[in-house]
This record gives structure tokens, sequence and C-alpha cells, in this order.
């Protein structure tokens, strides 16, 4: 029996935000782990338990035994040093080198693997692609003007993304047309063998990327967690990971790593 056998909730992991990703004022801490309450909320309404992932883990085996879906959250920049990028960049924000190492580690897993359903936002569909041989843009700036990714003021900007019809992100959300709260200045330039692109920005920045051949995986460029309180569509992502991770749980309790 696996440990968590006797809870009928699916277990989903997400993974934190760095040591010192984010300053938050502190008298008592120098460092910590840190993760959206938007995250949570929509997995608590999906029906999930929320376990939070902090980087730094070196054995991804020994996390996945305690969890039935994954989501590889939003954050900081990726270091372009992972992807033969320009680390120097100015724009840079943020590096984090053991958050980048242990999620690109984790991504690649999960990927491969092709047992747990996994949900990569933001960062996330950055990691995976960097983590499957991928490239990145450092600045979307430098390749697009208008930046149609962020806010004038550096928060959220609102877009629609078109979605492949014959995707997953198409069944799972009933739309092609998807409004969307983004906040980035990375993005993927080169997808990675073996993904597929399923959907676009208006200025033709990739959005979505799924693997096909693996059971349940998305990853969005977008937020959905900032929306899907009030937005259905959005929401559905999250109800469709757990009940992904349901089925797997049903499927799965008597295989061992």
């Amino acid at each position: 029996m696996e440990p968590h056998d006797s809870i009928s909730k699916p277990i989903i992991g997400l993974t934190t935000g760095g040591r010192r990703e984010k300053e938050i004022l502190s008298i008592h801490y120098d460092e910590y782990y840190h993760i959206p309450a938007l995250y949570v909320d929509a997995v608590r309404r999906a029906g999930g338990l929320p376990v939070l992932l902090p980087p730094g883990e070196t054995d991804w085996q020994a996390w996945l035994k305690l969890v039935d879906a994954v989501i590889v959250t939003g954050g900081a920049d990726v270091n372009p040093a992972a992807y033969d990028g320009d680390a120097q960049h100015p724009q840079l924000t943020v590096i984090d080198t053991e958050r980048d190492a242990s999620e690109i580690d984790l991504a690649r897993t999960l990927a491969e693997a092709n047992r747990w359903p996994t949900l990569c936002i933001c960062r996330g569909v950055q990691v995976l692609n960097v983590a499957l041989g991928g490239t990145l843009y450092e600045h979307i700036p430098d390749v697009r003007e208008p930046d149609i990714h962020r806010g004038g003021d550096g928060g959220w900007a609102v877009q629609t993304v078109h979605v492949d019809s014959d995707s997953l992100v198409a069944e799972v959300m009933g739309t092609t047309e998807v409004a969307t709260y983004s906040g980035h200045h990375q993005a993927v330039k080169t997808a990675a063998p073996g993904t597929r692109v399923v959907a676009t920005a208006p200025d033709g920045i990739i959005e979505a990327l799924e693997v096909p051949g693996h059971p349940w995986l998305i990853a969005v460029q977008w937020h959905p967690e900032v929306s899907a309180a009030t937005d259905p569509t959005q929401q559905a992502i999250f109800d469709a990971l757990v009940a992904a991770a349901r089925q797997r749980t049903r499927e799965s309790r008597t295989v061992s790593l």
C-alpha cells in the first residue's frame, strides 16, 4: 500500500518559489519557500489535496511516490545558461540556480515517465521546454513590439490566445479562443523535440505545449489560476488535472516505481 492509499482526494504536488525569489518583509527569516495562494485555491476547488514541493530536491522519485499529479508553477526567470542563451542579458530578473536545477530535473522526469498528470504554468512551460532540449527568448521585447505579454506597470496583461482545436487544452477548456492573464517577459523560442505547439498569442509567441504520447500533460504560458475562481474555462484545467490524477490513482495504486 502506498502512503496515501486511504486518502480519497488525489494529492497534487505544487512546486514553490526559491529561497530568495520574492522579497517579503520578515524580521525572523532570511530565506523561505512560498507559493501564491491562487494555485492552492484552484486545486482545492477541483477536489485535490495540495502538497508543496520546494526546490532543492535531488530525489524526485521519492517525492513522486507521495503524489498523484504535479503542477510546475510560475516564478522568476530561467537562467539562460541552461539553454545556451545570454546569461548576462540586462533584463533578467532573479536567477535561482537551485530551483532551476531541481525543476528541470523534475520536468524531464515527468515528461519521460508518462505516469503523472502534469500541468506546467508560465515559468513551468519554459522549464519543461528547456528540460527537453528547447530554447527561450530571454526578453520578448527584443523580438516583438509592442510587448503584449505584460501590463504597462509590469503587472498582468489580458489577451486572447488561439488554441488548436485537436489539442488536449481545447478539449479540457471547451474552447479554441482563450482569454488569458499573462505577466512574463521570457517565452518559448524553439519548441523542444517531442513537444507540440498547441496555442499561440496574437504576435505568434508560443502559449502552450503538449507532449504527444503522454497521457496527460499540459503546459501553458498564461496564468489560469489568476481567473480560475470566476472563469470556468480556466478552472476546467485544474478540474481536469485532478480528474486525471484520480483516474491514475485508481489504475496504478499497486504499481511500484
